[in-house]
């Protein structure tokens, strides 16, 4: 499978973060999975594309021009595709994805899973949506959509749209237990 991952162009203050970071990189590439991913060379990003790297997988980094001038874009990848803004460049890891992991990150990994969700939430795709919830860093989410859910604005049935882990292998486990789907959200994009 094609694996995009969301995650943090900065490591976060918490050592577990980058650790869970590595191994869901290692664990990847040893289970034959290619990691597609925003592109850059350092915080979790880079973590993740140099372990997938170091145990021989496969990683696509998909960046806008403005973020690579800026000299973040990892220089050692299997491929790294170059778009023109940030909407493209979600566009793009969606048109590759088969599924969606979520890590530790900040607004822009925000940004990529509430597009992502939103795209399932109204049938522009059934891919897998795993959110892995290390030292508890995604509970304020997981709270702020049950309050969402008790205030009406979100459906009970809207809950399963993501899976949550807690760690590399449950993460990785959620992932290619849920089925598998045929659809794009390229094709249904305009």
């Amino acid at each position: 499978m094609n694996i995009c991952v969301f995650c943090g162009s900065s490591s976060g203050h918490r050592p577990e973060h980058l650790q869970v970071t590595q191994a869901i990189g290692k664990l990847l590439a040893v289970r034959g999975h290619r990691v597609i991913y925003g592109g850059g060379h350092v915080g979790l990003m880079g973590a993740l594309a140099d372990a997938s790297l170091a145990a021989g997988g496969e990683v696509t980094g998909v960046i806008p021009h403005f973020l690579a001038r800026h000299e973040l874009a990892h220089p050692g990848l299997t491929q790294l595709i170059r778009v023109d803004s940030m909407h493209d460049r979600k566009r793009r890891m969606s048109e590759l994805a088969d599924a969606y992991l979520v890590l530790g990150g900040g607004f822009g990994t925000l940004d990529e899973l509430f597009e992502i969700l939103t795209w399932k939430q109204v049938g522009l795709h059934d891919k897998p949506i795993v959110i892995c919830n290390v030292a508890g860093t995604w509970d304020p989410l997981y709270q702020l959509i049950e309050g969402m859910r008790d205030q009406g604005f979100v459906r009970d049935s809207h809950l399963e749209l993501i899976a949550w882990a807690s760690d590399a292998a449950g993460a990785v486990d959620a992932l290619e237990r849920a089925p598998r789907t045929s659809g794009s959200v390229a094709s249904k994009l305009v």
